[in-house]
């Protein structure tokens, strides 16, 4: 008799709570670090509700960051260039590209050939 592998889906191992991968989890914590801030300033305001709304609204907003991809839509070009990729490499690149103040450098075929 031969032993055959049974294949797994190792996909969701790599969650904590279910809900939240690690990259997830950093984005959240990142996110509610800086809605504290906004927590401590209307916490001595006297307004502490308003500042655990908006520190959760900041944890949202880092995981749906960390977690959801762009959609792929051919309607607009946005969606059209950047369909399927993480919503945090698209902030990434686009910091990259604000760091070479709106430099982008093109090739030209042309260019390559007869150089």
């Amino acid at each position: 008799m031969q032993i055959y592998e049974i294949p797994r889906d190792y996909k969701g191992e790599s969650r904590i709570l279910y809900i939240f991968s690690t990259k997830a989890l950093i984005y959240t914590i990142v996110g509610i670090g800086i809605g504290l801030i906004f927590y401590f300033i209307f916490n001595a305001l006297g307004m502490q509700f308003v500042g655990i709304i908006i520190d959760a609204i900041f944890g949202v907003i880092g995981f749906a960051i960390g977690t959801f991809k762009i959609p792929d839509n051919k309607r607009f070009e946005f969606s059209r260039k950047t369909g399927g990729e993480s919503i945090d490499d698209i902030i990434k690149r686009w910091m990259k590209f604000k760091k070479k103040k709106n430099k982008i450098y093109v090739w030209k075929e042309e260019d390559i050939n007869h150089g």
